[in-house]
This record gives structure tokens, C-alpha cells and sequence, in this order.
């Protein structure tokens, strides 16, 4: 099986090492969602995705219409990309298999399937996904790497912050990172490039208080 990080990926898709079948699933919807939007903004340019890029929705599609449209051939393009989301949501996904048995080589199909873990892999389906298709397993970060995330996810925003009060974002946001990069993102959108993330501009821009922070520490 081959289990890639979401880092990985994006690596392997700038290097245009591409593969057919990108199967993301698990609870943590952050590392699925930088994934399947690096693909539809990236492998295609704007004239080519007319033609060649198909957003397709599990709760609105059955598993032929996925077929179908990922078996069709690219049109002055060398590739299509096919993004199935919210495959979690799909009937008789497991239908799938015969496309996942032989995937076309001018397609990449990028599913994601959100908030729960895929637990077939020892059924016959399970193993075609495996055998033909590069896995994301998206695990929610355990509560002490939080604070970890958000100092480097501030970094890469060009952004300091005190351990204490990485902490203390983490106690109030938990640990949903899509929740956490939105508010974090407000934070670096209101503060100049280079300063630190203080304790007022915490309480400023995310709503936390100095007593919720006396009261927790």
C-alpha cells in the first residue's frame, strides 16, 4: 500500500509525478481538503479545465456516472482530472471497484472521503483501492501536537507566538485544523509580517479571553 502524507502529495504533483487514483479519507478534513484543492487549482491550466476537469459530488452521483466520466479521454490535454468529494456520502460506492481494477492512465482521480476512515481495506474492494491507488489516511492531530501546528502554521504566515499561547488556542479551538487555520488566518490577515501573536491580539481577533486564559493555566 502506498500510504502518503498530505506534504507528500503536493510534492509529488509539483514534481508532475502524477498516478491515477488518489483515495483521502479520515476524520481530519484539513489534510484531505489542501490536497484535492492543490489539484483542482494546479494540474490543469484555466483553458484546459473547461474541457478536461469534472467536479462530481457523492450525495448527487452513482458510481457509473464516476466511471464513465473518469474512463473518457482528455481533450487537447494530456491528462483530465476527475475530483469525486464527499465520497463518503455515496451509494454503492464500493461499485467502484471495477474502475479502481483498471484506471485509465490519461485520468487522475482524486476521491475524498471526509470525516470518518475508510475501514473496507480487507474487503475485495478494500484491497483493489489499495493495490491501485496512492492513500492519504487523515488523522486528527492528538490535542499536545496542537500547539506544534499552530507555531508553524504562524511561521509559515511569517508570524510568532509564544508556546503558552499556542496552548492556549488549542484549549479553546480543539482540534479541528480547518477551524483552527480559519481563525489563524484572520489573525495573520490583522497583524504586520514579522510580529508575534500576543495575547491582546488573541483576545482581538479570535475572542478568547484574558480570564479564560487565567482560568486554564
Amino acid at each position: 500500500i502506498r500510504t502518503m502524507t498530505y506534504q507528500e502529495i503536493i510534492k509529488d504533483i509539483k514534481a508532475k509525478n502524477y498516478k491515477p487514483i488518489y483515495f483521502l479519507h479520515g476524520k481530519e478534513a484539513y489534510f484531505i481538503d489542501k490536497v484535492v484543492d492543490y489539484v483542482e487549482n494546479n494540474i490543469l491550466s484555466d483553458a484546459e479545465k473547461g474541457f478536461n476537469q469534472s467536479v462530481i459530488y457523492g450525495k448527487e452521483a452513482d458510481p457509473k456516472t464516476v466511471i464513465d466520466t473518469a474512463s473518457r479521454y482528455p481533450m487537447m490535454s494530456p491528462l483530465q482530472v476527475v475530483l469525486l468529494k464527499e465520497a463518503q456520502d455515496m451509494k454503492g460506492f464500493d461499485l467502484l471497484k471495477p474502475y479502481f481494477d483498471h484506471p485509465v492512465k490519461t485520468t487522475i482521480l482524486v476521491i475524498s472521503y471526509k470525516h470518518k476512515a475508510f475501514n473496507k481495506f480487507n474487503t475485495k474492494f478494500g484491497k483493489s483501492v489499495k493495490a491501485n491507488s496512492v492513500v492519504l489516511d487523515s488523522k486528527p492531530l492528538y490535542d499536545n501536537k496542537i500547539p506544534d501546528w499552530i507555531s508553524s502554521y504562524l511561521k509559515s504566515k511569517k508570524l510568532t507566538i509564544k508556546p503558552k499561547s499556542a496552548a492556549l488556542i488549542g484549549e479553546y479551538l480543539g482540534t479541528s485544523l480547518s477551524k483552527i487555520s480559519n481563525e489563524l488566518d484572520k489573525l495573520a490577515l490583522n497583524l504586520p509580517t514579522g510580529s508575534e501573536v500576543t495575547d491582546d491580539a488573541i483576545e482581538e481577533n479570535i475572542g478568547i479571553s484574558k480570564e479564560y486564559n487565567v482560568f486554564e493555566f
